[in-house]
């Protein structure tokens, strides 16, 4: 997969593909939802309000993008249906979601309507750009498990037709699809392969405390040395940063500073005598420091958000689209309960670094928060107040 490149100085338009718009137009509690999306997002609002359910279909749409078929993503179909929606004649009924994708080939539309009863399926997809539709699927036939989907080409033939599985995002296979001939064809790959480069970029990120205590065994597990979903490999990871980027590495020593108790002057990994790794914290003049298992719950989660935030897409468990360059990429992670077990303080800490390093352009953060959370008042900061 080739990115089209478009000098933004000149055109206006971002280098790298990055979703601005998360729309929910019928999913689980929200109906006509639209989520503007910036460097930096908070999602708040009282419980019930459907924070979780933003963040769900931003990394449902993020593994559609992957190529994951739709019933990895959605292991309760039924559940994401708006409550009190009615069933059609022949006893169906689905959710609706899609995004904005803006960069260099100009801000992307994908709609996506999901059959959930009788049976998992998608119903219709449709990608437009500048007011054009690129490619629309629908379901033409319920016994085929085929949508029926229709490209721009402007070529000797203006549309091309074809069948695609019914249980994939349409616009994740149009790459290997489309030859890229015709003028029409180059476009609509540019606009697929915006919005793929996007999705793809994304890290969704829960720390599990009870998970992260145990010591690791470097290289084992899901993610070849990156950091997982859950962090339980966070000593493996911070033995890495720390060889990497001594720069990075003092800017989390900073950061545990700032939200763990006591004097903390390093951190740093030990290896036991059964090869296995755990974290510590070095505590001013001490002789031995404190290994991370005896930390709190909140201060376990600090820390692991402090590195996901100071990391990117080559230390963390992210899919990235290997023929396009870093550069072109930028990193989104999803994180539900950002503020969860932690403290006002580490809050405060955690959302100003977050902050700092969005506005550098280093990440972007979809994040839930509680309604105690305050946000910095900064350019780049979104809050998105989901309450009454």
């Amino acid at each position: 997969m080739t990115l089209a490149t478009t000098n933004s100085d000149r055109t206006g338009r971002p280098d790298r593909p990055t979703v601005t718009e998360l729309r929910l137009s019928a999913f689980r509690t929200h109906r006509g939802a639209a989520i503007p999306l910036g460097p930096l997002t908070l999602i708040t609002g009282p419980s019930g309000s459907g924070k979780s359910s933003v963040l769900e279909a931003f990394e449902a749409l993020a593994r559609l993008g992957s190529g994951a078929a739709l019933g990895q993503i959605f292991r309760d179909p039924a559940g994401c249906v708006p409550e009190r929606a009615e069933a059609d004649a022949q006893g169906r009924r689905g959710f609706r979601i899609g995004c904005t994708v803006d960069g260099p080939a100009g801000p992307v539309r994908l709609d996506l309507a999901v059959q959930a009863e009788p049976e998992l399926r998608v119903v219709g997809e449709r990608l437009t750009s500048e007011g054009q539709t690129l490619l629309s699927t629908a379901l033409r036939d319920p016994g085929r498990s085929t949508v029926q989907a229709a490209w721009h080409t402007a070529g000797a033939v203006p549309v091309t037709r074809a069948p695609l599985p019914d249980d994939r995002l349409g616009t994740a296979l149009l790459p290997l699809r489309v030859a890229g001939k015709t003028e029409g064809q180059r476009r609509v790959l540019a606009a697929a392969e915006q919005v793929v480069v996007a999705l793809r970029s994304v890290f969704p990120c829960d720390p599990q405390p009870q998970r992260m205590r145990a010591p690791v065994v470097p290289g084992q597990g899901e993610g070849g040395g990156r950091l997982r979903r859950g962090c339980d490999n966070l000593a493996e990871i911070l033995r890495r940063t720390h060889t990497e980027c001594g720069i990075r590495h003092g800017r989390l020593v900073a950061a545990a500073r700032a939200g763990c108790v006591g004097p903390v002057t390093g951190l740093t990994t030990e290896e036991l005598t059964d090869g296995t790794l755990r974290a510590v914290l070095a505590r001013g003049a001490a002789r031995h420091g404190t290994p991370v298992d005896r930390l709190g719950e909140g201060e376990l989660r600090y820390l692991a958000l402090a590195l996901v935030l100071l990391t990117g897409p080559g230390v963390l468990a992210v899919d990235t689209v290997a023929e396009v360059p870093p550069a072109m990429q930028t990193l989104t992670v999803v994180a539900d309960g950002l503020d969860r077990a932690l403290d006002p303080r580490q809050s405060r800490e955690l959302i100003a670094l977050a902050a700092e390093m969005c506005a550098r352009g280093h990440i972007r953060l979809l994040a839930a928060v509680g309604d105690g959370v305050s946000a910095p008042k900064t350019d780049g900061t979104t809050v998105v107040d989901l309450g009454p």
